[in-house]
């Protein structure tokens, strides 16, 4: 809950504790399935597959499964049937939000996703809803103790992205989604395997919540992140540092 920069309240915390773990591993491996049957199975020459693996990695997911996974997607029919899927919907206190998902089945995955606003005082809106409140860019985070926000800061502009911002947890770098994997890939030869790396939706403002508004948005996360075919969802919530700690307090 620390480090409310306008990306600390993106919300895809994915194995964020240990009982998420393996449903974590299980949607890496989907990720790099679908990638590696995007292009080819190799990752020096699939960008999409390369990113797949170094978010893996940093997971601390096994490489046999890692392996497993590409393995799997050389095999007949295996992932031909995940559809990425886009919905968009409101939360409680109007907040808007962002569900990707990959799914081999996207009558299920529409009623599960459905079901969980529903019943947890949001909606599910039309294709257009929400994004236009969102703008798509390519985000990498790195620990900060990776580098000084200076080292970190030049390397980004140099890399061609189009910001960089620290926080006391974090250096969170922005792309364009056409510059993305060359900005990926100039820091990787620089600091490493970043701790998370991707397209992603951010918020054009953020709405403030109290405490129960933001405790009903925080239940309405956690249940759509236990849909199996969920990867990713991003909102435009924000709340206080005092909300955050008590938020932190009851989630243990």
């Amino acid at each position: 809950m620390s480090g409310h920069s306008q990306f600390a309240n993106i919300k895809h915390r994915k194995g964020a504790q240990d009982k998420k773990k393996a449903k974590l591993f299980t949607k890496l491996a989907r990720e790099i399935i679908v990638a590696a049957k995007s292009g080819l199975p190799d990752p020096a020459s699939n960008p999409r597959l390369r990113l797949a693996m170094a978010n893996a990695r940093v997971a601390s997911m096994p490489k046999d499964r890692i392996d497993g996974a590409i393995k799997k997607a050389t095999e007949p029919k295996t992932g031909d049937d995940y559809e990425e899927i886009r919905y968009e919907a409101y939360a409680p206190g109007g907040i808007a939000v962002i569900v990707e998902a990959l799914s081999d089945n996207r009558n299920r995955t529409a009623s599960d996703v459905r079901s969980t606003f529903t019943k947890f005082g949001g909606n599910l809106g039309e294709t257009g809803s929400v994004n236009f409140m969102f703008d798509k860019v390519g985000l990498i985070k790195y620990q900060k103790g990776k580098a000084s926000d200076d080292a970190m800061f030049e390397a980004a502009i140099e890399a061609g992205a189009e910001n960089c911002e620290s926080n006391e947890s974090f250096h969170e770098i922005t792309t364009t989604p056409e510059g993305f994997h060359a900005v990926q890939k100039f820091l990787h030869d620089k600091f490493g395997d970043a701790e998370n790396s991707g397209f992603s939706w951010k918020a054009k403002n953020f709405i403030e919540l109290d405490l129960e508004k933001a405790e009903a948005v925080e239940d309405l996360i956690e249940r759509l992140e236990d849909i199996d075919d969920v990867q990713n969802i991003y909102t435009n919530h924000t709340y206080s540092q005092e909300v955050a700690e008590k938020l932190a307090a009851k989630l243990g």
